[in-house]
């Protein structure tokens, strides 16, 4: 199935116009954070004109192909230049897997037509009101006419203020769960700009307010978060922010190592005269070389068992039970692993460094910011529970969207 045109696609991961992209946008963030901070907007730009959120679709469809060890070595390299970036495509990425698995649809079709243009989705699901561990919401879609209004307030709403369109959840007048896709210029959406986290500060992650929005019956779609036998998990997007830690990784230990190697006072008693050539100061980088490894090795072992389990359901049309666990049972095997050792390299690369590399000018704190940012997404406890529940007693994953 041919959806665009031959002359413009994604390009190749290992291609020199992947690597001129990724440098713009590493060169972009310095500059920002020597401005003072910034939204990445240039990057989006550069993800647009080149088709990064296609890489996914197949290459017979007009996409790049990309195999999910693929896809999530691009995610590293992505958070390596800018960890936002990856974050705010998140829910794109998301999107697209959903596009690919219902093309032979009237909205699949659309969506992927869109996707091959370089249009970006964003997502505005979570409230801050609500009830507890129970799918239902305070924002609301009314008849309104042939037509239906939007109306409510949403947070967590990764990249929305980046996005050309919007997936927001719903209750309708019946009290049950929808989900929309508008354009995210449609007049009565306004986004705040107020999150306010820690890290990752430039992902639009705050309120999106839906202020009376015109929704169309065709923009109007099923909501699914209860997992289902023959249903796809989607674990991507939680296996998602774990790429993007191991691409601050990436980039912690290239600045910690081109820290040290520039460094010129060493300590009255240290193992040497240069600060680069001290054993123990060599060892803090090579512990923290070590971790970033040991994540993005667990990270792509996880995208392997991810690529079973979504080829199954595009070759077949029913994901495979079997597959769908052990997907996300990987997924959260890396969660539970990871967190601790990453965030621990991340306060041991201030070692190497001493009290220099706390100045705010250098900036190194950013990248353990950004992991707890990232690592606080969905708790990490839970899902050890449940992963040695799974071992002890063979249970069943939960249903939810967390696995």
């Amino acid at each position: 199935m041919t959806l665009q045109r031959a002359d413009r696609r994604p390009p190749a991961l290992d291609s020199a116009e992947l690597d001129a992209v990724i440098a713009e946008i590493a060169e972009d963030a310095r500059r920002r954070r020597a401005e003072g901070g910034g939204r990445p907007e240039r990057a989006l730009e550069l993800a647009r004109e080149h088709l990064l959120g296609a890489v996914r679709i197949p290459a017979e469809a007009g996409g790049g192909g990309y195999s999910m060890r693929e896809f999530f070595t691009l995610a590293i390299r992505l958070a390596e230049a800018d960890p936002d970036v990856p974050h705010i495509l998140r829910g794109h990425f998301g999107t697209v897997e959903e596009a690919w698995r219902a093309r032979d649809t009237e909205r699949g079709q659309l969506w992927l037509r869109r996707v091959l243009a370089g249009k970006i989705f964003g997502g505005a699901q979570a409230e801050l009101s609500g009830q507890p561990g129970v799918y239902t919401y305070d924002t609301t879609l009314v008849a309104d006419g042939e037509n239906f209004r939007l109306n409510g307030r949403k947070f967590y709403s990764t990249g929305s203020s980046y996005a050309d369109y919007l997936r927001i959840s719903a209750n309708n007048e019946e009290g049950r769960q929808v989900s929309v896709v508008v354009p995210a210029d449609r007049p009565g959406i306004l986004h705040a700009g107020d999150w306010d986290g820690i890290g990752q500060r430039e992902t639009g992650s705050g309120t999106t307010v839906l202020d009376d929005v015109l929704v169309y019956p065709d923009e109007v779609g099923e909501f699914r978060r209860i997992a289902e036998p023959g249903k796809p998990r989607s674990p991507q997007a939680h296996l998602l922010l774990h790429a993007i830690g191991a691409g601050v990784l990436r980039a912690l230990t290239a600045e910690t190592a081109d820290l040290l190697r520039r460094r010129t006072r060493s300590y009255s008693w240290g193992n040497t005269e240069l600060a680069r050539e001290d054993p123990q100061l060599l060892a803090v980088i090579g512990s923290l070389a070590s971790t970033t490894f040991v994540v993005e090795a667990a990270v792509l072992t996880a995208a392997d068992a991810l690529d079973r389990a979504y080829r199954h359901v595009w070759e077949h049309g029913r994901a495979d039970d079997a597959l769908e666990r052990a997907a996300s049972l990987e997924t959260s095997k890396v969660k539970v692993a990871v967190e601790k050792i990453a965030l621990q390299a991340a306060a041991e690369a201030f070692d190497a460094g001493g009290a220099s590399w706390t100045r705010a000018s250098v900036q190194l704190d950013r990248h353990w910011r950004n992991l707890r940012t990232l690592f606080s997404h969905n708790p990490t406890v839970y899902k050890a529970r449940v992963v040695g529940d799974v071992v002890v007693n063979d249970a069943p994953l939960p249903g939810v969207g967390f696995f």
